[in-house]
């Protein structure tokens, strides 16, 4: 068992610390070099203009984000420190405190499907549509061949095509359109680059099956086949306290934690601001580690509209023991090789810290941290309100802003 594997989350006091000294805490129990440490500093080997320019165009400068570690979390058994990039008050402050919540109770269990993508081509101009889908089904596994011939080193792995699916869609601004859904596992990446060369290098073949038109060949951002669920149990008594004099015990917290999730469940309203505390805790781990928000946003978004109207992507609900029990359940398309990851050194610090081996383990902890956050939301808003923690944070922005006029 490894350094990092023997020492807890659990770290008193860590927010009251000089932020060299919680460097030191980190690197010990993540075992980073001197360089890696530099990184997390922005003194060298962090992002550098030579790096900058060969990831994006017209590179002027780097723009940088606060980088946190999260403490206190226990996912599947194991202790594990969370970075996180973000600009926002109290979520880092917040994350860690639910997570001390839940570490009564063991921590946070979370699972996850397969890395499946899926991979979209559109095709129009289809003389006979449902003969068309009948022969595309019919040619399921030259196509699926085919299309794994697109990546043999994804195959190696273990990935590639799994499965094909072909949507009629009947009534559209343009008539009739076929849209062929390739399932595609991606493994340890997020997958984007390699969906969309598989769908490029299925269009032509698609088309000489369907006597159609393919247009679009792209993966989907509602990756609805790679999925991640996480769950923690809150006991009672660990949500009683006292705020200006006034006491809440932990049953009368527990409920109303419930009763404020059940609003966000029912009103589509309730339901944005809702994820929204939810993605800041998701987005922050994904940015730390390199991965593209934006995607991860558009699943979760979409996946919480799926049935056509828009609501909570988490549940919460009291045991008949009175203790608070969430769950979370969201689409997370993450990779821990390949773009961003590999290419920006504090990403790969990040990675580090964490201790993940794969990307179905990085989607398991960043859930874990999007249901942490929700809880620490929810137990604010049911309780003293929202308003307290974040202006007195606010507060500490204003003063330093003043200073540097």
């Amino acid at each position: 068992m490894t350094q990092a594997e023997t020492r807890s989350s659990r770290i008193p006091d860590f927010h009251k610390r000089t932020p060299g000294e919680r460097l030191a805490l980190v690197a010990e129990m993540a075992s980073l070099t001197p360089r890696e440490c530099e990184a997390l500093q922005g003194i060298t080997g962090g992002l550098t203009l030579h790096i900058a320019e060969h990831m994006i165009e017209n590179v002027v400068g780097v723009y940088g984000l606060p980088l946190g570690i999260a403490t206190n979390f226990v996912i599947n058994g194991r202790d594990v420190l969370i970075p996180m990039a973000v600009e926002e008050p109290s979520v880092v402050a917040g994350a860690s405190f639910a997570a001390k919540l839940a570490r009564a109770a063991g921590g946070f269990k979370a699972i996850s499907t397969a890395s499946e993508m899926i991979g979209q081509i559109q095709v129009l101009d289809v003389p006979d549509p449902h003969r068309a889908r009948f022969d595309l089904l019919a040619h399921e596994a030259e196509l699926l061949a085919l299309a794994n011939r697109s990546d043999p080193i994804l195959v190696e792995l273990g990935g590639g095509a799994r499965s094909l699916e072909v949507h009629l869609i009947e009534q559209s601004p343009l008539g009739a359109m076929l849209v062929v859904h390739v399932i595609y596992d991606t493994r340890d990446a997020m997958g984007a680059n390699a969906v969309n060369t598989m769908c490029e290098a299925l269009a032509p073949r698609v088309e000489e099956i369907t006597r159609g038109r393919v247009v679009l060949r792209i993966l989907s951002n509602l990756a609805e086949r790679r999925l991640v669920r996480a769950q923690c149990t809150v006991p009672a008594d660990a949500l009683a306290f006292a705020s200006d004099g006034r006491s809440y015990s932990g049953r009368q917290v527990v409920r109303q934690i419930v009763e404020a999730g059940a609003l966000a469940v029912a009103d589509p309203y309730r339901a944005a601001t809702h994820n929204k505390g939810i993605m800041n805790g998701v987005d922050a781990v994904v940015i730390a580690t390199g991965n593209d928000w934006r995607a991860v946003e558009a699943g979760a978004h979409a996946y919480a509209a799926r049935s056509g109207r828009y609501t909570a992507l988490s549940r919460w609900e009291e045991t008949p023991e009175g203790n608070l029990v969430g769950t979370l359940e969201m689409p997370m398309a993450v990779g821990i090789v390949g773009g961003t990851a590999r290419t920006h050194p504090t990403a790969q610090v990040a990675l580090k810290i964490l201790g993940v081996k794969s990307a179905r383990e990085l989607a398991e902890v960043i859930a874990a941290v999007g249901l942490a956050q929700n809880l620490a939301a929810l137990r604010a808003l049911a309780t003293e309100g929202i308003q307290r923690g974040h202006m007195r944070l606010h507060a500490r922005q204003q003063t330093i802003a003043e200073e540097q006029r």
